[in-house]
């Protein structure tokens, strides 16, 4: 498909003038022995037999990739060679090389700084790795947020923002990231809630555009006494997201679960517009330790053998360990230390790298940068059990920092800027007019809900129809004033009508018994994801 599309290029380029400067094309054929026609036809050129190709030069010349016998045209040049950190350590990070970490650039660039908030235990302040890259930090637990004494918070934050090329250590993956530092975790590593609330808040008004949270809850569907879900948790979030915020979570570990592996993603990873992030062994494959989530699980990182920053406070009693600060003179959990806590902040970092490149981005732009051009994980790759495509073990695979910022250069994903409306009450936006015709979009695994309120007097009929996305099934529900929960399936005596037809066409029609608002669900019911238009028609 490539050659074709090089010589379709060259084809469509037969309008423009001539003679602009020679160029070097190799000419390919099918056999060594087809490529006596094409010598006549080019006098001038080199075979390169035994490879039936042949190489001449020639000031863009469109007819080319018509030459009969000619299998395709390339445009000949060098090729780049990536950049690599002078980091002594950045050998043994072998997540870089995993992520095309730096493959996209020549040299190291200079970008304008983008701030990624790490909601975890903390930092080494005075780390040197970190020198003029924490722009903010704050406890909500009581003590320093400057003092890590668990090490969790400085090992995510080395993987996000560890300086890049100066000559010692390891090398961040986000070049220009600024920290913002919010302490949540206690010393008996147990997170409060309502820190983990505050924190966010404060993490956003700091000037945060993404928040990496290697933290997590149970979720368990089947059995709410072992279930995690926070309304407040929930509902900072959305705050977040509301913020044009980039949220990434890791998916969680099962020996905090109940059994392992465990077939669900943890809290908040397992939220709308949430990013969750699982791990991949070094060899391609699931490891049991990574939750699983058919829906919730959106894209995979490294998450063995990962080396970074640590505390030296922590690193100090293995004197004999010369690479004191980092990881590798860590206790024994963190010295080849694996986890989704460690695949979540890669994703973090590549979030930050495309805000720095391209500021004008909104969070859910990013996201499906992040996601789409990830590499598929399949038997091929080394995940034996991963079925292509999406799956429930990796999502849409594994992060390609490379191919995210590629696709830069191409159409951008499209921007639903009434999200987030994931829910009934005040979460849900107000339409008002009498004829209201609204453009935006679902995600089955990441926004499959959007709800409209609309105001009815007593007595007045409304007329609602949807058009979602090809090949989907898309429903819709009209739920009474009362509702405040689309997803409560405990409260389905507040559904007023619902249209759930298959296919991706709906509508509903009802007639108010009493005056309020009234809520329109949009629902995405089977896999898909892409634009919506609904229609509500008031009389």
């Amino acid at each position: 498909m490539r050659r074709l599309l090089v010589a379709a290029l060259v084809l469509a380029a037969a309008a423009l003038p001539q003679g602009a400067g020679a160029a070097r094309y190799a000419v390919g054929a099918r056999s060594v022995a087809a490529l006596t026609p094409l010598r006549a036809a080019l006098p001038g050129a080199e075979s390169l037999a035994p490879i039936p190709a042949l190489v001449v030069e020639a000031d863009f010349p469109p007819r080319l990739a018509a030459l009969p016998g000619a299998t395709y045209v390339e445009r000949l040049g060098s090729r780049r060679i990536a950049f690599e950190p002078s980091d002594p350590l950045a050998a043994r990070q072998v997540y870089l090389t995993a992520n095309h970490a730096f493959d996209f650039w020549e040299t190291l660039p200079i970008l304008p700084p983008v701030r990624v908030g790490v909601i975890d235990s903390g930092i080494d302040y005075g780390h040197p790795e970190f020198a003029g890259k924490i722009a903010a930090t704050r406890s909500f637990v009581g003590g320093s947020a400057r003092v890590d004494t668990r090490g969790h918070g400085t090992f995510v934050a080395g993987l996000i923002a560890a300086a890049i090329d100066n000559s010692q250590g390891i090398a961040g993956m986000a070049p220009s990231a600024e920290l913002v530092i919010a302490k949540v975790v206690k010393n008996d590593d147990t997170i409060d809630v309502e820190a983990e609330a505050r924190a966010i808040r404060w993490a956003v008004a700091s000037g945060a555009r993404v928040l990496n949270m290697s933290i997590g809850g149970v979720r368990d569907p089947a059995d709410p006494g072992v279930d995690t879900y926070s309304p407040l948790e929930a509902a900072a979030i959305a705050f977040a997201v509301s913020r044009d915020v980039v949220v990434v979570a890791a998916v969680g570990n099962a020996d905090a679960s109940p059994r392992e592996p465990w077939l669900y993603a943890s809290y908040p990873a397992a939220l709308p517009h949430v990013v969750g992030v699982s791990a991949l062994a070094r060899d391609g494959s699931a490891p049991l330790f990574s939750n699983r989530d058919r829906v919730y699980n959106d894209i995979a990182a490294s998450g063995q053998g990962i080396l970074s920053t640590f505390p030296r406070a922590l690193t100090a009693p293995f004197r004999d360990c010369a690479e004191q600060g980092y990881s590798s003179c860590a206790p024994d959990d963190y010295r080849d230390a694996e986890g989704t806590s460690f695949a979540a902040p890669q994703v973090s970092a590549a979030a930050a790298v495309l805000f720095a490149v391209r500021p004008s981005l909104r969070a859910e732009q990013v996201t499906a940068l992040l996601t789409r051009t990830a590499t598929d994980a399949e038997p091929a790759t080394g995940c034996r059990r991963c079925p292509p495509g999406r799956d429930e073990l990796t999502g849409w695979g594994r992060l390609d920092v490379a191919a995210a910022l590629r696709a830069l250069s191409g159409p951008i994903p499209a921007v639903d800027r009434l999200e987030p409306n994931d829910d009934a009450g005040p979460r849900a936006r107000k339409l008002w007019g009498k004829t209201i015709r609204v453009e935006a979009s679902l995600d089955f695994w990441d926004d499959q809900n959007d709800v409209y309120a609309v105001k009815l007097r007593k007595g007045q009929s409304v007329y609602a129809s949807v058009r979602g996305p090809a090949g989907t099934d898309t429903n819709l529900i009209l739920w009474k004033p009362a509702a405040t929960e689309v997803n409560d399936l405990r409260r389905r005596t507040l559904v007023a009508r619902q249209s759930a037809r298959p296919g991706p066409r709906d509508y509903l029609a009802h007639r108010a018994p009493k005056a309020g608002w009234y809520f329109v669900q949009v629902k995405l019911s089977s896999p898909g994801a892409g634009p919506y238009t609904l229609v509500v028609v008031k009389s």
